[in-house]
């Protein structure tokens, strides 16, 4: 009885190693809805921070930021503070996705009298704040800087 309990438990000991060393995958949801410029930057510090963070430990991240109201100034070619920073983030991260709200696009794009420009290979979501509660029914964990 104690050799097979010995034995069930090195099994489960050795189980649970094979699980870890394959890695999790965890999944990230980051708000943005500020336009001040150090906001948008303490966004993209949290993902260079947990992307290195959960990679240093074997897992990977799958992170997704989602920009609506004056956050959505983020990803606006042209007015974007932060653009060079996600053009080289965007090159150097595949875990990363960009969502822009559709909602608040359109807004701007009717005040302004134009439709504006966003930033190449991003998203566009009927609603910033709908998606962001549909990743969180997913199961990302919510981040707002």
């Amino acid at each position: 009885m104690l050799k097979s309990s010995l034995t069930a438990a090195a099994l489960s000991v050795a189980f649970a190693s094979a699980v870890l060393a394959e890695g999790v995958t965890h999944h990230v949801a980051v708000h943005v809805n500020d336009g001040d410029p150090k906001v948008m930057n303490m966004a993209l510090n949290n993902v260079q921070n947990l992307t290195r963070y959960y990679e240093s430990q074997g897992d990977s991240v799958v992170v997704e930021l989602v920009a609506y109201g004056p956050g959505l100034n983020m990803l606006l070619d042209g007015r974007s503070p932060v653009a060079d920073r996600i053009s080289v983030m965007s090159l150097e991260m595949d875990n990363l996705s960009f969502a822009a709200c559709g909602n608040t696009h359109r807004k701007m794009s009717e005040k302004a009298g134009e439709t504006l420009a966003l930033l190449d290979d991003l998203a566009i979501v009927p609603s910033g704040v709908v998606r962001l509660i549909e990743l969180q029914e997913e199961g990302y964990a919510y981040i707002r800087p």
